[in-house]
């Protein structure tokens, strides 16, 4: 069972101010099912974003919310345009910017969980 994206949220928010970060809500979407994205600045300029992965990249759902890098080392009008881009598609969606200078952030990446265990083929689950 997932939790609520404004639980998610919250939780997000406050795990980064304990570990000593910053993080700050700026756009509130759908309180039960909204999409996530995750905006860090890199304090030089750039940023970086994170998005909901796509459910279809997994071969068992997750349990809970899986991220992935949607834009990397990019200017902020770069990060509006995709987001402008995406309220016309789904105008429920929340943004959360943090601020990180070497871009780390605690999320859960797609990429960590789409990885196979050792030994088998990567490619196994693109396999039809």
């Amino acid at each position: 069972m997932r939790v609520t994206s404004d639980f998610f949220v919250s939780a997000f928010v406050r795990k980064a101010f304990a570990t000593g970060g910053f993080a700050s809500v700026s756009r509130k979407g759908a309180a039960e099912a909204g999409a996530i994205f995750i905006s860090v600045d890199r304090m030089d300029g750039t940023l970086d974003l994170y998005g909901p992965a796509p459910q279809a990249m997994f071969m068992d759902q997750p349990q809970g919310r899986l991220f992935e890098k949607v834009l990397s080392c990019v200017d902020q009008e770069a990060v509006t345009a995709r987001l402008t881009r995406e309220a016309r598609m789904d105008p429920d969606y929340w943004l959360v910017e943090v601020e990180a200078r070497d871009g780390t952030v605690d999320l859960p990446l797609a990429e960590d969980e789409a990885t196979p265990p050792s030994g088998e083929d990567p490619n196994a689950f693109f396999k039809f």
